[in-house]
């Protein structure tokens, strides 16, 4: 009687450990929460692999209908399934709080996350500071509380890994103020929108955390998988260059390390303007 929180990866359906498959396959019900992240491959696939019917729990289940997951768990096996791993959300530690409260016994089943996988671009972890989060910016709301975190991180000659805004499940407010209940089609926010308003939001604060111009970053997209794009250059550089498919994340680095500039090499964009010799 465990509720499993069982992270899968950054792939697809192979991508689980075999702790984790044994779990699941130990499961009468499974859910897959899937407004934080995205797996590159459907429900389907899923359900083929790990021979259990799943059950796509949205934010609606996950923060106000909960009861669904957490009763069952408290008389067999229940499984939800993450992308990446199970500590890497504020949603999931939440979900581990509440169905603690409701009585569950809560195991978590670990696996890789981008918040590790961003080193593959050759930046070292431990050179990272606080993560930071960049949403869609919209014709009434342009919120940058991320900037004085980049800032800091800066300051400190640290790294900063941002998570680029995912949109699923959205309401067409248009649409519901007519009586019709619709829901926008997913977005998930590119490298070269999160460069944008970065720019903007170095111009609303006046300057001081990073330069468009000058400043080395990287945009990363669909980390661990086969066909992962990584490509390094400034954010006026990045805005232009074509990172594919989701999910994308970009990193502002802070001071670099000689083999950190030794790796980031082979990413820079061609005919950039950015020497890493002088940032180095």
């Amino acid at each position: 009687m465990v509720l499993y929180i069982v992270g899968l990866g950054l792939g697809d359906e192979r991508d689980v450990t075999v702790r984790g498959l044994e779990a699941i396959k130990s499961c009468e019900k499974v859910f897959l929460e899937h407004y934080t992240s995205i797996l590159r491959v459907n429900k389907d696939r899923l359900e083929e692999f790990y021979g259990k019917e799943i059950v796509m729990a949205d934010r609606n289940m996950v923060e106000s209908e909960a009861e669904q997951i957490f009763e069952p768990a408290k008389q067999g096996n229940v499984a939800m399934l993450v992308v990446g791993d199970p500590v890497c959300a504020t949603t999931h530690t939440d979900m581990v709080l509440r169905a603690q409260e409701f009585g569950a016994k809560v195991e978590l089943i670990h696996n890789a996350s981008a918040m590790g996988a961003a080193g593959c671009c050759g930046l070292q972890l431990y050179n990272f500071g606080q993560t930071v989060s960049i949403p869609y910016f919209d014709d009434q709301w342009r919120p940058t509380s991320f900037y004085p975190k980049i800032k800091y991180n800066r300051g400190g000659g640290m790294h900063t890994l941002c998570l680029l805004d995912i949109k699923v499940k959205e309401p067409d407010f248009e649409a519901m103020k007519r009586g019709r209940t619709v829901f926008l089609p997913p977005r998930y926010m590119s490298v070269n929108v999160a460069a944008e308003q970065l720019i903007e939001a170095e111009a609303t604060h006046g300057g001081g955390a990073y330069s468009p111009a000058e400043t080395l970053c990287v945009g990363l997209a669909r980390l661990g998988q086969v066909d992962q794009c990584i490509i390094a250059g400034t954010l006026e550089e990045l805005r232009t260059e074509d990172f594919g498919e989701p999910l994308h994340c970009l990193i502002i680095c802070g001071d670099t390390h000689e083999l950190e500039l030794e790796m980031l090499k082979q990413y820079l964009v061609e005919g950039s303007k950015y020497t890493l010799e002088a940032e180095g």
